[in-house]
């Protein structure tokens, strides 16, 4: 495992919609711990692909009270609810903003050996998986801030 570079605000991958993972092959599963080092190297909840220079469709988050979870092609299947938490990103050091997202996501997604899962999250973690898979989109959470915070509030 290696830690990798986090692309910043200005980095056009940031913009690009990743591609599917067509395989899941070893380098694949590299990619994958490595973004989970590189999650954790920065203290993150979370981390898509594009985020360490990767387009493709995969996506690390652990929020501590369930442990790593590894997503590839994820999508959104359903949410439910409407809720304003204030959020930051690892591209985007230093910038905290509120950000009106879904209280309950449900996503399917494929695990590293490839089987077909469902989860379902609720809170911080609804709010994690719904930022991580808008940056598979080349979506970032600025573009979504209703108000901008001082890092202390």
């Amino acid at each position: 495992m290696a830690v990798r570079i986090i692309r910043k605000k200005d980095d056009p991958v940031l913009r690009q919609r990743c591609s599917l993972v067509k395989e899941i092959t070893p380098k694949i599963i590299d990619i994958l711990e490595d973004m989970a080092e590189t999650m954790y190297h920065n203290d993150g909840v979370g981390l898509a692909a594009n985020q360490v220079g990767v387009p493709k469709q995969l996506v690390v988050i652990d929020l501590m009270d369930q442990g790593l979870i590894e997503l590839i092609n994820p999508k959104m299947v359903q949410a439910e609810g409407q809720e304003v938490e204030a959020e930051g990103c690892l591209s985007f050091p230093g910038i905290v903003g509120e950000v009106e997202r879904a209280k309950k996501v449900t996503v399917e997604a494929l695990n590293r050996e490839g089987k077909k899962i469902k989860i379902t999250g609720s809170g911080l973690f609804a709010r994690a998986l719904q930022h991580e898979l808008d940056h598979l989109e080349g979506k970032v959470f600025i573009d979504k801030v209703t108000r901008f915070l001082e890092p202390s509030e």
